[in-house]
């Protein structure tokens, strides 16, 4: 059966984000974050559209100050949490790339649909 429990909801702080690895249908490794705001979950590939660099400023932070946005760390874009539109910044009128995620009970998982599988340590 292919792995696709990511995470238990309670390992993210609300507002707060956590990034995983995992494998794509051609099997090459992707990096994804979810993001965990007003009790609500939302999961994106970590690459900022303007330059495709990664977007956290440290491990696992991918939210501003204030937790309400997603930010780059590079060039300091802002994208909605909801809909991963670029808010400002250089890469205004792109988004972030969704990966789809649904919750199973307490379990954050990928959903079928993603294409997308959990790295097997």
């Amino acid at each position: 059966m292919t792995q696709r429990k990511l995470d238990k909801i309670e390992a993210l702080n609300d507002p707060g984000s956590r990034g995983y690895t995992v494998i794509n249908s051609d099997g090459q490794k992707l990096e994804i974050f979810v993001v965990h705001r007003d009790a609500k979950l939302t999961a994106w590939v970590n690459q900022c559209p303007h330059k495709g660099m990664p977007l956290e400023w440290k491990p696992d932070e991918f939210l501003d100050d204030e937790g309400e946005h997603i930010i780059c760390a590079t060039h300091g874009a802002l994208f909605d949490i909801n809909d991963g539109a670029c808010l400002g910044g250089p890469c205004r009128g792109q988004g972030l790339k969704p990966v789809a995620i649904e919750t199973i009970g307490t379990d954050i998982c990928l959903t079928e649909e993603s294409g997308l599988e959990i790295i097997k340590e």
